[in-house]
């Protein structure tokens, strides 16, 4: 793998750490699913943490990220995780819900950063030194980390919801928009944890219940 081989792998963190100690890494995911939770980490990592499967949770196998989020969460400095529910999406749209997602977890760090390293092209509401990195889950070794822990927590997140809502497969899919995500929502309509604005959930709603707003949800945070 390119980045794993390449020495420079973390170059753009390594740039910041020249003046900054305590760097957090910020990262989300879910952005694109129909159903469930956007989920943000904020993690701190000492300053010689490195693992050589640390990577963007993107490019690792289930069991990698497993392994590697103990790992993370036992080692950081600190580290926290916020979600938005798809109540409050449906409300102020995926982008904020994002970005507002990503500053409440920087908000629960219980140290704070001299600097948030944000992934993706914008920074978020928080009121901190942050910088917006694209494709900072490459670049940034922290970043890497938070979305490793982002990702394993809104997976276990939708493992639990396949218990309630079994006909959706969300063990399988993780509410993503998969050819069996979307004949079951043709087959059963959409369940309480949908995103009612979203096209694909949309589509298969009375057409008098397409315009109803519904009321924002709530924040959770980790340690």
């Amino acid at each position: 793998m390119f980045w794993r081989d390449n020495p420079r792998r973390w170059r753009r963190e390594e740039e910041f750490r020249r003046t900054f100690e305590l760097i957090a890494g910020v990262d989300e995911v879910g952005r694109g699913a129909l159903a469930g939770p956007v989920v943000a980490a904020a993690v701190i990592l000492p300053k010689d943490f490195d693992h050589p499967e640390l990577n963007d949770s993107k490019c690792l196998r289930p069991e990698q990220r497993e392994e590697l989020y103990e790992i993370i969460v036992s080692e950081a400095i600190a580290w926290a995780v916020a979600r938005i529910e798809n109540a409050e999406i449906d409300e102020i749209g995926i982008l904020k819900a994002s970005l507002k997602a990503m500053a409440s977890a920087l908000e629960g760090l219980s140290t704070r950063p001299q600097l948030a390293l944000i992934d993706g092209r914008f920074i978020t509401p928080w009121a901190g030194l942050q910088k917006a990195i694209i494709d900072g889950d490459a670049l940034c070794r922290s970043i890497a980390a938070a979305s490793i822990v982002a990702k394993v927590t809104r997976d276990r997140l939708m493992q639990q919801a396949a218990q309630s809502f079994p006909v959706y497969g969300f063990e399988k899919h993780k509410g993503y928009a998969t050819r069996q995500h979307l004949e079951a929502l043709k087959a059963h309509g959409p369940c309480p944890l949908h995103r009612l604005s979203f096209r694909p959930v949309a589509e298969v709603q009375p057409e008098e219940l397409r315009s109803v707003r519904r009321s924002p949800g709530r924040l959770v945070f980790a340690p």
